[in-house]
């Protein structure tokens, strides 16, 4: 039996998905089971890794987990997997643990890394898989799509090779399935780095119409995002990381490839997939 935490959740929910194609007993964690929406032959229990305490009884038969990084839930679960007899946990981190920039000064980090270390540390056998931004963050564009041509927003020429969830997902099951990957940590990224004017405009031909993305100073951005509910230290730290992604395209992982046997997607790939969400 695997246990997928975070089952409905962007990664988890293709984690379940990979691991029942390869004919695997999956149990997924889930706040609300009822309204989890998730394939015929998943155990669906209840557990919520924000109360740790919640998830000890799923953890019963299970022979390797699949860990989402919920702050201060690693350590309490970690300690209970260990004493149901949990061999392997994959944990999904970030690759913001490798910078060392003045962006890396910052809690979202200092949280990766300590979970890391608690993983690390655990006793059981692990891997980290550490993906680079996101293609499905770019969904926060969608309302300024749905209503128009332009997205607006900060530093148009910062460039990420954005990954699609499913091949975090495709990564994330193989290490869980084989122990080719024990004491792996793979950074994961997309095949080609883009700016966020070339996400925009690539989400544009995905959804059969032009869109451009206009540049709107930091300082406006800010407060923006703020007005709009986001906490302020959240705020600092991204505009701080975009900053530093202005001309500096994405060193290129081949992890996807060399772990799955297949190209990782590309964003016109996540775009088509995800076009809906933008119309």
């Amino acid at each position: 039996m695997l246990l997928v935490t975070g089952a409905t959740g962007n990664v988890g929910r293709h984690v379940v998905d990979q691991l029942l194609t390869s004919g695997e007993a999956v149990r997924a964690l889930s706040r609300n089971p009822a309204a989890a929406q998730l394939p015929a032959g998943v155990e669906v229990v209840g557990g919520d890794l924000n109360r740790p305490e919640t998830v000890e009884p799923a953890l019963k038969g299970v022979s390797a987990l699949f860990l989402f990084p919920a702050p201060g839930a690693a350590g309490p679960v970690l300690r209970a997997a260990r004493e149901h007899g949990v061999r392997r946990v994959v944990l999904l981190s970030s690759s913001a643990v490798e910078f060392s920039s003045e962006s890396a000064d910052n809690a979202v980090v200092a949280y990766h890394r300590e979970i890391e270390r608690q993983v690390e540390e655990s006793g059981l056998e692990w891997t980290l898989v550490r993906p680079c931004g996101f293609a499905v963050n770019t969904r926060q564009w969608a309302p300024q799509i749905r209503a128009g041509d332009v997205v607006s927003g900060p530093y148009a020429g910062a460039e990420m090779a954005l990954i699609h969830e499913r091949d975090i997902a495709d990564v994330a099951a193989q290490a869980l399935l084989t122990d080719r990957h024990v004491g792996a940590k793979y950074v994961l990224t997309g095949p080609e780095s883009l700016t966020q004017a070339e996400q925009a405009r690539r989400i544009g031909m995905a959804v059969g119409r032009p869109v451009r993305y206009e540049q709107v100073p930091p300082d406006v951005a800010r407060e923006q995002m703020i007005q709009s509910r986001i906490p302020a230290d959240f705020v600092d730290m991204n505009l701080t990381f975009l900053a530093e992604l202005v001309g500096v395209p994405t060193e290129i992982s081949p992890a996807v490839e060399q772990i799955t046997g297949h190209p990782a997607r590309t964003f016109d790939q996540w775009a088509a997939d995800h076009a809906d969400d933008f119309r």
